[in-house]
């Protein structure tokens, strides 16, 4: 039996773009999507369009990393995280805004902007099939697509009024073709001192490059000049289970274990969060 589209994503049919054609607008037919040219993309029972076909994404979060991320963001811990990359982005944004959410995980940060913006419509994208069960429910008026951030963009250009990237991979160039010229771009990023006394018990953790910041203005320059940034910093308790999921959840639970994690008894009982968030405009 076909699987009814979900009433976010008939929303943004407007400006969806076949993924192959990449000018063909898709229309619903039979649970599907599909262009004129032929080209059919499923619609997941779990609610998300299964535009990235054909291809194969760079990485995605499995369910064991999906699991970690809805654990700790439940705890409210990255709530401050949410509000200010929430404020920047609204700040600009009209009533009846388009907000895309690149690299969307879960649907934590969108959902929080569409809360912000009760005429707003969001879209996510992202590889991982399993955080895109989650972005689908995240929001009643967000919709979900599997796609990667490093092709072409299944958008029409100039279709979002905000796109949003928060700790996730960045494509400058497609940000800056589907931006209204009036949009905006709100990028998330952690600073050197996040989960740094975390980081200092589990060594094998990812490290945070420290010329990681000069990369991300030197790839955004070309299209985007910052109108603002805010620091985001502050420390809480760090519960075994918290500090499993900030594990977890990362790229670094691909090769940290849960038992080096649990493996010193003295992990820390407060961490730093230090996250940086800014608004660009597009030039």
């Amino acid at each position: 039996m076909p699987v009814p589209l979900p009433p976010a994503l008939e929303q943004f049919l407007d400006l969806l773009r076949c993924p192959t054609c990449r000018t063909h607008r898709l229309h619903a037919d039979r649970g599907a999507l599909r262009c004129p040219a032929g080209h059919t993309f499923d619609v997941a029972r779990h609610g998300y369009a299964a535009l990235l076909t054909g291809t194969r994404a760079t990485s995605g979060d499995d369910a064991a990393m999906t699991q970690a991320r809805d654990r700790f963001l439940s705890t409210g811990t990255y709530m401050p995280i949410r509000d200010v990359v929430a404020r920047l982005a609204a700040a600009s944004a009209p009533e009846q805004a388009t907000v895309v959410d690149v690299g969307c995980g879960t649907g934590h940060y969108l959902a929080g902007l569409l809360d912000h913006l009760p005429g707003a419509r969001g879209l996510g994208l992202d590889t991982s099939v399993r955080a895109l069960r989650s972005a689908a429910r995240a929001h009643v008026r967000a919709a979900a697509a599997a796609w990667d951030v490093f092709h072409p963009f299944p958008l029409a250009d100039g279709a979002a009024d905000v796109v949003l990237n928060v700790f996730a991979p960045r494509n400058p160039a497609e940000f800056h073709r589907v931006l209204r010229p009036a949009g905006r771009l709100v990028v998330a990023r952690p600073t050197g001192r996040h989960l740094t006394e975390l980081r200092g018990r589990v060594p094998a953790m990812v490290t945070i490059d420290p010329a990681k910041e000069q990369r991300l203005h030197r790839a955004l320059d070309p299209f985007f000049e910052a109108a603002v940034t805010e620091r985001v910093e502050y420390t809480v308790p760090l519960t075994q289970q918290n500090a499993l999921d900030l594990v977890g959840m990362t790229p670094s639970a691909r090769h940290v274990s849960r038992a080096d994690v649990i493996a010193d008894s003295h992990l820390p009982d407060r961490v730093t969060v230090s996250v940086l968030a800014t608004a660009y405009q597009a030039r």
